[in-house]
């Protein structure tokens, strides 16, 4: 499985949406505390773009050194319709201040010292050390997989549906008189998360593993067709 700084840096590289919160700073609209560009350094550090009028920047700006805390708050959810679409949040905590000069004009960048770090997602909570953030690398599908599954729940659904037959007992729920549906959920480099639905709100995930982590587009579509052609068994 992905650890738990993996999963957290995946998320900083997605399009999740984020807001970065700080302590006595109240807006107006939440949008003003919405990052519209985010990044990571060298050593673990976020950069965070917003605009120049922000009140973020503002605040930043006014500090002494690094007396801000902040604290950038990420929502993970799920690109295909779903019951409970949330996959996740992931939070990192630090000390907030502005770096003129990285971004273009009538922008700021804000760099956000990591100092600590968690994520609760569908694999658990897990706290995440800043050393481990720093030296993960995130998932490589990241900027992929929101396509992926909707591909893959709107053109594969009948595919999608024959991985029951690799849930052993649970699979006699899961006949078809008993419209069991199949979602795609989440995808890595590991495997493929399925959402089974029961009917109404009742579900269950399924994970189904690859033979091997995949690297690229290419060995995932070699993956899902033997994982395809096990199911059709």
């Amino acid at each position: 499985m992905p650890s738990a700084a993996e999963r957290t840096r995946t998320l900083v590289q997605s399009t999740c949406s984020a807001v970065l919160l700080v302590p006595g700073l109240s807006v107006v609209h939440p949008d003003q505390v919405m990052p519209d560009s985010r990044s990571i350094g060298p050593e673990g550090d976020l950069f965070l773009g917003f605009p120049v009028d922000s009140p973020v920047v503002r605040a930043a700006t006014r500090a002494q050194g690094d007396e801000l805390t902040a604290v950038l708050e990420i929502t993970d959810v799920a690109p295909v319709s779903v019951p409970h679409r949330i996959r996740g949040r992931a939070r990192i905590a630090g000390w907030l201040t502005a770096v003129p000069g990285l971004a273009r004009p009538g922008r700021m960048m804000l760099r956000l010292e990591t100092g600590e770090a968690s994520v609760d997602d569908l694999w658990g909570f897990e706290e995440v050390d800043p050393d481990a953030f720093r030296d993960a690398v995130a998932d490589p599908l990241v900027s992929h997989e929101a396509e992926l599954l909707q591909h893959l729940h709107a053109a594969h659904s009948d595919r999608m549906a024959t991985l029951s037959a690799l849930l052993g007992d649970r699979a006699e729920c899961g006949c078809e008189e008993h419209g069991l549906g199949a979602v795609p959920v989440a995808l890595d480099r590991f495997g493929l998360r399925v959402r089974f639905v029961e009917g109404g709100d009742a579900c269950f995930d399924a994970r189904f593993e690859f033979p091997e982590p995949v690297r690229d587009i290419g060995e995932l579509r070699r993956a899902m067709h033997t994982l395809f052609e096990a199911a059709a068994c």
